[in-house]
């Protein structure tokens, strides 16, 4: 069983770019998954979805809400089923967690009298982003070569 295609609706010469970007994304989710190895019952699912974007008849705006909708319902569904990510997601999600984990630190370095507030959360905001840039490179590194990261 095989992905199914976007119907072709748009094309370049329209004047709306949200709704040719939109389409545009769709198409280069669907070509990145396409090039993996799907289960069957992950596929019924991702063709149903997209059979509900090639069944709409209703207008541009909307159209575009159920492209950026679904667009990120598939790469959802993917990570959760299938652990398949987008490229440098691990890097995205280490950034935040690491200026989260370093504000806290921070906060806790200053409540115990280590540092002083303006040293410390600028010096545990810091820390922790590159902590979380080092770890979030390691794991899309380790996710590319277990090919389970899409070509996004």
């Amino acid at each position: 069983m095989n992905i199914k295609k976007l119907e072709d609706r748009v094309n370049s010469e329209q004047n709306n770019k949200k709704l040719l970007g939109a389409y545009q994304k769709m198409q280069r989710l669907i070509q990145a998954l396409e090039k993996k190895e799907i289960p069957t019952e992950n596929l019924i699912v991702i063709n149903a979805d997209i059979q509900l974007i090639n069944s709409f008849s209703g207008t541009e705006k909307k159209l575009i809400q159920i492209l950026k909708k679904t667009n990120s319902k598939i790469i959802t569904f993917v990570e959760k089923e299938l652990q398949f990510v987008i490229k440098q997601h691990y890097r995205s999600l280490g950034i935040v967690f690491g200026m989260f984990a370093g504000t806290m630190f921070s906060s806790i370095s200053v409540s115990i009298g280590i540092m002083d507030i303006g040293t410390s959360t600028g010096m545990g905001i810091l820390v922790g982003m590159v902590i979380g840039i080092i770890v979030g490179s390691y794991l899309d590194v380790k996710a590319e070569k277990n090919g389970l990261q899409l070509d996004l």
